[in-house]
């Protein structure tokens, strides 16, 4: 980050944020929001240099070395020196990490850069965190309770390399992940509509994130696959608010993307397609993706889980 941006985020305690990698969106203005949270909150939209780029060339684009770079409402925060190829995986830095990129908010909003926020912040915060003393909050999704469910949609519709999604599933299954039912005392949903997070930044709520991160820098970017997994490995001992997808259909107006799928690696089908083809491995991050492969090492961990049952 830029040291004006370092310094301007130090004064946040009430965060919007949002981000743009890969120049897969552009930023879009907020609706009724009221005169007490454009004081109280700060809109934060984070990008790479890619996407500023592109922002710069088709929108009106405020910018100097004292006051930062504005569109609208929403003040740019560059990041620069991306950690991983993948622009999907890069996005999760400050979708799942705000609290380590702006350590000093209180309370954040996080929303996909495809989002439109269409209601005022503080409302939001009142209707899915005061009311009911939750910590953290997140909707679930319109079609899918399973992760097994969803990391099937995923594969159909072709949002990360098959394979790898199997593998991430595979392990999930090694470490007792079942198919979700319903329980008196479960969550509604072991998958959520990943593209609003509401938190109160907590000692709780940040270890979740980070956790929660750990499984997307681990396997795929596909952060709804590990929301559950994450979720019940803390067995039980983080509670959350899963509120209806009605309600968050309500919050947001979503937008295409300027284009459908944003890297190669979301089109494979075989791990031979990955060991034939080196341009779309990806050499940070995810199982099966580093260089060399790790695939043998997964391999290894299967045999020795089954010759341990077996025993």
């Amino acid at each position: 980050m830029d040291e004006e941006d370092k310094e301007y985020v130090k004064k946040c305690r009430f965060v919007v944020a949002s981000g743009i990698f890969d120049g897969y969106d552009f930023p879009h203005q907020p609706s009724n929001i009221s005169d007490i949270s454009k004081k109280l909150f700060c809109f934060l939209m984070v990008v790479d240099e890619k996407s500023l780029k592109s922002i710069q060339e088709t929108l009106n684009l405020t910018s100097n070395s004292i006051e930062g770079k504005w569109v609208g409402i929403w003040r740019l925060i560059l990041l620069r020196h991306s950690p991983y190829d993948e622009p999907r995986r890069n996005g999760k830095v400050p979708k799942l990490l705000t609290h380590r990129l702006f350590p000093d908010a209180e309370y954040s909003i996080w929303i996909d850069g495809k989002m439109e926020l269409l209601v005022d912040p503080l409302l939001i915060l009142e209707r899915y965190l005061w009311r009911g003393a939750h910590q953290f909050a997140i909707a679930r999704h319109k079609h899918h309770k399973s992760i097994y469910e969803e990391a099937d949609a995923n594969k159909r519709r072709k949002r990360y390399a098959r394979p790898l999604i199997d593998k991430q599933m595979e392990i999930y299954r090694l470490e007792g992940m079942k198919p979700w039912r319903a329980k008196k005392h479960g969550p509604p949903s072991d998958v959520p509509e990943g593209a609003v997070i509401i938190r109160q930044h907590t000692p709780l709520t940040n270890l979740f994130s980070c956790l929660w991160f750990n499984e997307v820098n681990r396997f795929t970017p596909r952060d709804q696959l590990s929301f559950g997994y994450t979720v019940y490995r803390l067995n039980g001992s983080f509670p959350f608010f899963m509120f209806p997808n009605c309600e968050y259909n309500s919050l947001f107006l979503l937008h295409k993307h300027t284009r459908e799928h944003s890297s190669v690696i979301e089109w494979v089908k075989s791990l031979d397609e990955l060991e034939v083809n080196r341009t779309m491995v990806e050499s940070r991050g995810g199982i099966g993706l580093f260089t060399p492969y790790q695939v043998d090492a997964f391999e290894n961990f299967t045999s020795r889980y089954y010759h341990t049952k077996e025993v």
